[in-house]
């Protein structure tokens, strides 16, 4: 009876062990990924970082050789204005007047040119500086050296603490640099040991580029380094600087000034009497490793933590990301080939969307790693960007960004109604920056399919966190949000529906805007978005608009030609030859995939549609986000070998150490792309509502074994 009773103890322990920490090992799978390297990547780097800050790095650990950046979501500045414009000029900036349905509309695009593309560019987000080894001689010289002078290098990303080891030889000498990355601010921790720091030929260097937006892309590397009159850089002067700070740098660039802080063992630090705004750090004392903490930051004050408690946050931040949110092995019980790849993809994702995507703003196309577009930020990309945290059970970071819409609904409520004269609501902007002004442009001011995106999020906080006060939180937003999609489709007599444009960019921007009423993706959305709306009304026992109900059940009918779903109604029957419609984002498949069927849609229309796209799309000019879709769209029409194949298409590639190519449309890294993956392979494996049994997205032949924890249902 003894041996019993401790048999079924023994076994309830082990239970609630497993069902504790889970039973799939997490460490011993996220490891079996750590990117390793021999020499620098000239495209990319290795990155540590905490979603609001991140840190790239060469071969080295640092950016000894190569100048990759250092990036913020809050760092960003001004230019300068045009010749002969003042700040007046820039407030008073119109755009123009275009018809919409007999009614003028003032749109923030044309106009004046100098001015209109001032207010694109600006802000723009700024490279906060490069460190790097410094190498001396005997005399304490820096030396020239290159990459190809290191011997024995190795470096290796430890994934579980957010750690970078880097190892070479130089002279013969042993050099180990380690990096790591503060979570709670915008700090790294770095340490160097060798017995050449004993002898003084080893120190660290400081350097600051200048930044500015004349360039829409800055990549692989952020900022001019050889425009160095355009700013100034000095060290701090006497006056007592934060706890943990040994020393300072003030960088302005016009009128922006951005601190770096640095502390640590004892070191001497000097400007470099060649380069402008380089400074030279080297350890003092008799020893042969030595530490320090770099911050950086808008204000010179701020504390610095010691390189210790940095590494330290990093261990603990990291093994906790990866301890609680959801896990998917694809590949330990699978024979499937491409099952490694899979998961590799899926582990590196996770690590560089903790890295980039996490921020207290919508993070940028590609991410932290170098400039898009400025460096804003594309609010119809958000649902790509951060989609896949709801569905990974991520929600303490999915709520950084979250945050957004509300800051954003007062100019979003300006937007719709004073400038754009509409009677209610919040219209969303496109491209943007953490002001919520949408930056000028045809597309920015046309296109639509970014309205529907917080309703989705909502929904999906309300499923994880059911409670009045999640109803709450979110109504605003809901109310306006369904508010301006009612006030937008417009009632059209002749047929007695309400329709959606012109003018209005579809999700490929590749129409006319002025040609462009009743996209079918955009009125499969609306329909879906305003039934999210009314649930969420419901849920709080308010009434719904009677207008939201009438424009609901009487929105115009999807297109259809030859029994497919056409992009926008009235296309030319050919369009499916056209390479002029076919070229781009094949928004079609997301009808049924991306969207689950909404009462406006018809399940065998939505699958023909995307078995034509399959066999007539010009699949080679897509990237990024579109193969997942195509990999959702697969996976709820029962195309389980598809979805798997469209997840690992030869166009949709992922380099040594997970950043996304960016293809033939956009530089590298392309995060919505890593998102997307994300999201999709989540859905796949978990379910979506209605879905039957477990992965029901993945092949059922045997081949694929699919194990998960804590992942959550898409919608």
């Amino acid at each position: 009876m003894f041996q019993q009773q401790f048999t079924f103890a023994f076994l309830f322990i082990l239970f609630s062990a497993l069902s504790a920490y889970g039973a799939i090992d997490r460490h011993a799978i996220v490891s079996r990924y750590n990117p390793v390297r021999n020499m620098s990547s000239n495209t990319t780097p290795m990155q540590v970082g905490n979603g609001n800050f991140a840190f790239g790095a060469d071969i080295t650990g640092l950016q000894t050789f190569l100048p990759f950046a250092i990036m913020s979501s809050w760092g960003w500045k001004n230019d300068s204005l045009p010749p002969n414009r003042s700040l007046e000029d820039i407030e008073n900036y119109e755009g123009v007047s275009w018809l919409s349905h007999g009614r003028p509309v003032q749109f923030e695009f044309g106009g004046v040119a100098d001015i209109q593309q001032w207010l694109i560019s600006n802000p723009n987000r700024v490279n906060l500086g490069r460190v790097g080894i410094l190498f001396l001689d005997d005399r304490a010289n820096i030396q020239n050296i290159t990459e190809d002078d290191l011997d024995d290098v190795r470096q290796e990303l430890d994934l579980w603490s957010g750690t970078m080891t880097s190892q070479f030889s130089f002279s013969r000498q042993k050099v180990t640099v380690t990096t790591s990355s503060a979570q709670s601010d915008s700090a790294i921790a770095v340490t160097v040991t060798s017995s050449l720091v004993k002898q003084g030929k080893l120190g660290i260097f400081l350097d600051y580029p200048w930044n500015d937006g004349t360039a829409k892309f800055s990549a692989p590397f952020v900022g001019s380094w050889n425009q160095t009159g355009r700013h100034t850089t000095s060290l701090a002067d006497d006056r007592v600087l934060g706890t943990g700070i040994r020393a300072q740098i003030s960088h302005t660039l016009d009128s922006a000034t951005f601190f770096t802080s640095i502390g640590g063992d004892n070191f001497t630090i000097h400007r470099d009497s060649l380069e402008e705004h380089r400074y030279s750090l080297v350890p003092a004392g008799n020893v042969t490793s030595f530490s320090l903490s770099i911050g950086y930051s808008l204000g010179g004050t701020s504390p610095l933590s010691s390189p210790s408690s940095i590494r330290q946050e990093s261990k603990e931040q990291w093994e906790q990301y990866w301890s609680q949110g959801g896990f998917i092995d694809v590949a330990s019980g699978s024979t499937d080939p491409r099952a490694e790849e899979l998961q590799r993809r899926i582990i590196l994702s996770r690590y560089l969307m903790r890295v980039n995507e996490a921020s207290n703003t919508p993070p940028q196309e590609s991410g932290l790693v170098n400039d898009g577009w400025y460096g804003k930020f594309h609010m119809e990309m958000v649902f790509w960007h951060l989609g896949h945290w709801a569905l990974w059970g991520n929600w303490e970071l999915l709520d950084r960004a979250m945050g957004t819409y509300q800051r954003f609904l007062p100019t979003s409520i300006e937007r719709a109604q004073v400038q754009e004269g509409y009677t209610s609501g919040a219209r969303w902007s496109k491209m943007t920056d953490p002001s919520g002004r949408s930056a000028p442009g045809e597309i920015n001011e046309l296109l639509i399919w970014q309205q529907p995106h917080p309703l989705v999020f909502a929904e999906y906080d309300y499923r994880a966190h059911p409670s009045r006060a999640t109803l709450e939180k979110w109504k605003d937003v809901v109310n306006e949000t369904a508010n301006w999609m009612v006030d937008f489709a417009w009632f059209n007599q002749s047929s007695g529906f309400y329709d959606l444009g012109p003018p209005m960019y579809v999700v490929s921007e590749d129409t006319s805007p002025n040609v462009t009423r009743n996209p079918a993706f955009e009125l499969s959305y609306w329909r879906f978005g305003l039934d999210l709306a009314e649930t969420w009304m419901n849920r709080l026992d308010i009434p719904s608009p009677d207008a939201w109900k009438e424009v609901k059940g009487h929105l115009a009918l999807l297109p259809i030609s030859n029994g497919l779903y056409e992009v926008y109604e009235g296309l030319e029957a050919n369009f499916w030859t056209d390479p002029a419609y076919i070229n781009d984002h094949p928004a079609l498949v997301g009808l049924h995939g991306w969207l689950p069927i909404t009462a406006n849609v018809s399940l065998d229309i939505a699958k023909a549609t995307a078995d034509r796209v399959y066999t007539s799309w010009n699949i080679s000019n897509c990237w990024g986000w579109d193969f997942p879709m195509l990999a959702m769209s697969a996976a709820r029409n029962g195309e389980f070998e598809q979805a798997v194949d469209w997840l690992l298409h030869p166009l949709f590639k992922f380099d040594d150490v997970g950043m996304p190519i960016g293809g033939v449309r956009v530089p590298t890294p392309y995060f919505p792309g890593s998102g997307a993956l994300l999201f999709a392979v989540a859905m796949m494996a978990q379910g979506w509502d209605g879905s039957v049994g477990p992965s029901p997205g993945f092949p059922k032949t045997g081949s694929w074994q699919i194990d998960t924890e804590g992942l959550h249902t898409a919608l």
